[in-house]
């Protein structure tokens, strides 16, 4: 059985920490950590798509995001796979 990952639930505005919770399928821990991670894919789609958009970003900028884009839409196709099961 693999280890279960945290999952991010955001960051404290106070501490600026961020706060990680191993979640259960179903848990209301679980749902606060899909909600953020569809808002903060939501936000890095609107910088990803202003860049582009720009037209001005070298490749070698661009190639910065891969990661970060990569990490956005393996959650996201966690949680729409954890919802048809």
């Amino acid at each position: 059985m693999s280890p279960t990952p945290l999952r991010s639930l955001g960051v404290d505005p106070a501490t600026g920490k961020e706060a990680f919770a191993v979640t259960r399928p179903g848990g209301l821990l679980e749902e606060l950590a899909d909600t953020h991670a569809l808002k903060a894919a939501a936000v890095l789609v609107t910088v990803v798509g202003a860049v582009l958009e720009a037209g001005k970003a070298s490749d070698t900028e661009l190639a910065a995001f891969v990661p970060t884009l990569h990490a956005a839409l393996e959650e996201c196709v966690g949680i729409m796979a954890a919802d048809r099961q």
